[in-house]
């Protein structure tokens, strides 16, 4: 007599799950980079080229843990957004400061552009990356 069992199911700290944390940490990185290149720079004209560079890195790095976040099955999507509406509230006050200090500094017109997609990036990947980090070991 065969007895069809279930396999058990994994406990979300050794459920496999793709690298959303560390590409979202990856963007930041960009944006941390050329953030600092364009503030050293600041209020003379840097070098756009590299700083938009760093910028479509960022971006795709953070899209692509986007397309993986949102593709995933078994995960804690009230955690997540739970955590995630908190840090970026956080993040957006952050990233507003910066944002002044270059407008202070008489930053404009391209460079004032990339800093502000950059600033986009940085209040996006910080709270993706805590709350994703804190969703995928929540038992929802």
């Amino acid at each position: 007599m065969s007895v069809d069992r279930m396999p058990p199911v994994p406990s979300s700290s050794e459920r496999s799950y793709p690298p959303i944390g560390w590409l979202s940490t990856g963007a930041l990185a960009m944006v941390i980079v050329g953030g600092i290149l364009m503030a050293s720079y600041a209020p003379r004209k840097a070098p756009l080229a590299v700083a938009t560079a760093l910028l479509v890195v960022g971006a795709l790095l953070l899209l692509t843990a986007g397309v993986l976040l949102v593709s995933l099955k078994d995960f804690s999507r009230t955690t997540f957004l739970k955590v995630f509406k908190w840090a970026i509230f956080a993040d957006l006050v952050t990233a507003a400061l910066i944002e002044f200090a270059f407008v202070r500094d008489h930053t404009n017109g391209a460079s004032l552009l990339i800093v502000t997609f950059m600033l986009a990036v940085f209040t996006l990947s910080v709270p993706t990356t805590i709350a994703f980090t804190v969703a995928r070991y929540a038992e929802d």
